[in-house]
């Protein structure tokens, strides 16, 4: 059964999440410290981790930087009061699947952690997906091409491996910005612009192809 780590510093807020996930069937554990809940995120007994910011010692920014610079891939929603375009992007920047601003609803928040878990055990060989000279190995978080090493931001990391799981499929931006970031942004928003390009500056001009009008596939 999935359980899910609270890294809140407020004890209301905390026992109402555990309180309510637990009903809805996920077994909740609450932590105040920052310092503290990237040690339980990198234990390997949680499987989810809903990460405030404001935290007494160090912000979840920190946090999750923490714990993603261990490699870890433990599902991470932040959710807090921060809710500036600037914050949200940070956050999703350092690793965060989803991105929740204070007040929320709880049966949204739910939605979420159910979407951010309904993930199938991947087979050893689903562990490693190849495109040409491209590999990406998932359970390392480490993409080569050409049998060299390519640094990779986890969103970067995440996008490309979209791509790989759809050869040949055309992806909306809005369906990569749902795939990706979890996240609903102004529709207006080039995020996935942005990040097309950094893939291609990393892997090649011509590992995205861009058909107009409709979105993205891989070369």
């Amino acid at each position: 059964m999935n359980q899910i780590l609270i890294v809140e510093d407020e004890d209301r807020i905390a026992a109402f999440l555990a309180k309510g996930l637990r009903a809805a069937g996920f077994p909740a554990v609450t932590e105040a410290s920052g310092v503290a809940g990237a040690h339980k995120a990198l234990s390997g007994e949680y499987d989810l981790m809903i990460l405030d910011v404001g935290l007494p010692d160090v912000n979840g920014f920190e946090v999750l930087r923490r714990v993603r610079a261990q490699g870890s891939r433990i599902p991470v929603i932040m959710l807090t009061a921060r809710s500036s375009v600037t914050d949200t992007v940070k956050g999703l920047e350092y690793g965060a699947d989803d991105y929740i601003a204070k007040p929320f609803r709880f049966e949204e928040l739910v939605a979420r952690v159910r979407r951010r878990l309904r993930r199938e055990s991947p087979s050893e060989a689903s562990l490693v997906l190849q495109h040409g000279k491209l590999k990406l190995d998932l359970r390392t978080h480490k993409a080569s091409l050409s049998g060299r090493e390519v640094d990779l931001t986890a969103r970067e990391f995440t996008l490309i491996e979209t791509f790989m799981k759809h050869p040949g499929d055309v992806l909306s931006r809005e369906a990569l910005l749902s795939a990706v970031w979890g996240y609903d942004f102004d529709p207006t928003s080039n995020v996935v612009d942005v990040y097309v390009r950094y893939l291609r500056n990393k892997l090649g001009a011509d590992v995205v192809e861009t058909i107009r009008g409709s979105g993205y596939r891989l070369s």
